[in-house]
């Protein structure tokens, strides 16, 4: 849908953690943002992504913060499964692979190869001469 499209259009400084341990989807803002500040260690404030997965593996709940309030995004598949890392606790990607995973293409089978880019590029600062 336009409105999924926009929503997951995120920045490219936006991390996304993805926590692979089997959570209970009935859990709502609460849970989920004492999941994130608990088990992952983060601040649910900090407008990061916070992705979490199913026991089945076939329901996944993204939270984040936005301008005043906390946004919850759903995705239940009527077939297949998303993937996870099940040998890791906690997995850290950026937008595009969160794209991928929610697509259900295979995050291990991909190469990014390596590219340039600026340190920091959101904010390095021109520098006059």
């Amino acid at each position: 849908t336009p409105e999924a499209r926009v929503m997951m259009s995120g920045d490219a400084r936006v991390r996304v953690v993805v926590y692979n341990r089997p959570v209970d989807m009935r859990k709502s803002f609460q849970g989920l943002r004492a999941l994130t500040k608990n088990a992952l260690n983060e601040d649910p404030l900090s407008g990061h992504w916070f992705v979490f997965i199913n026991k089945r593996g076939n329901y996944l709940k993204l939270l984040y913060w936005s301008r005043g309030g906390f946004c919850l995004w759903c995705k239940r598949l009527e077939q297949g499964l998303f993937a996870r890392d099940r040998d890791r606790e906690i997995t850290v990607m950026d937008t595009l692979r969160l794209h991928l995973l929610i697509e259900g293409i295979a995050i291990s089978d991909i190469t990014k190869r390596k590219r340039f880019s600026l340190k920091n590029d959101a904010t390095s600062e021109v520098h006059r001469v």
